[in-house]
């Protein structure tokens, strides 16, 4: 069985963009459920770890997506849709993107 070193690799990048791309999101909307909490019950510690919960989260987003390509790896209106709705420009931005193809 040989294997090519390049074709893993890329399966590799592909398959760690993805899902860290799916994880940032899940943790920016944990990070803004805990800033919600925080600021509704006046606990500061809640509103701290969700802002930085949030920023972390947009931080892994850039650098996931920055090697994304839409048109390859796009959810099209489904990803615009669900950008829309948790707030997310990038999201937003790609659905659109990988839609136009």
């Amino acid at each position: 069985m040989s294997s090519n070193p390049n074709q893993n690799q890329n399966q590799s990048q592909s398959q760690s963009q993805g899902p860290g791309l799916v994880a940032s999101h899940a943790q920016y909307v944990k990070g803004a459920a805990e800033e919600t909490i925080g600021n509704l019950t006046g606990a500061q510690g809640w509103t701290n770890s969700g802002a930085q919960d949030k920023q972390d989260a947009v931080d892994a987003m850039k650098s996931a997506s920055a090697n994304r390509d839409a048109s390859q790896k796009g959810f099209g209106g489904v990803e615009e849709k669900a950008g829309n709705l948790v707030g997310c420009e990038g999201m937003v931005k790609e659905g659109a993107e990988s839609r136009k193809e």
